[in-house]
């Protein structure tokens, strides 16, 4: 299990291991909490034969180092690959990710950038049959609009094993206007 830190306005910081979790809450840096699962830690044992323990919500909040991290979302395939659920948006498939390209929807020849807003998930066959062409132009529309991920979408994208606590507070602030891809 990862914990999700939060700075104290409520934005994502980082996803942390439980003992660095264990270690703010020692040193009294945790101000709330936000998760309902929790994991309990054991530690030693005292001269009364008690045991030491300490209970770790899985999300956070913490005073300390603020990360402004509203600009610094990496596109690369791992991430595009599961904001578009493995999906060539083209055909609708699902595929590995060993299956799958980076389409530019404006092709890079063309003057195409590679941004979140013009890259989509195809598979071999249709990034081949598109080639330097658009979406348009190939006949080929795609069946989600791309888009850049915000903060808590970014954190979506970090993590193959989030909790559903964790996911209902980061769900609960995805883009209005997002457009994810259903399967």
């Amino acid at each position: 299990m990862l914990v999700l830190r939060l700075n104290k306005a409520g934005m994502p910081q980082e996803w942390i291991l439980p003992e660095e979790a264990a270690r703010l809450y020692c040193q009294q840096k945790v101000l709330f909490e936000l998760g309902q699962r929790s994991l309990t830690l054991h530690g030693g044992w005292d001269h009364q034969g008690n045991q030491s323990r300490l209970t770790l919500s899985s999300i956070i909040a913490c005073d300390g180092k603020v990360t402004d991290l509203n600009g610094k979302i990496a596109l690369n395939n791992r991430y595009l690959f599961r904001r578009d659920n493995h999906l060539c948006l083209y055909c609708g498939q699902t595929f590995r990710p060993s299956l799958l390209t980076r389409d530019h929807i404006i092709p890079r020849s063309r003057g195409g950038k590679d941004r979140w807003t013009n890259v989509a998930t195809a598979c071999a066959r249709c990034n081949h049959a598109k080639g330097a062409r658009t979406p348009e132009e190939a006949n080929m529309p795609l069946l989600a609009v791309p888009f850049r991920p915000n903060i808590y979408e970014r954190f979506y994208l970090m993590n193959r094993r989030i909790l559903a606590d964790q996911m209902a507070f980061l769900s609960s602030h995805f883009s209005q206007q997002r457009h994810w891809v259903k399967t």
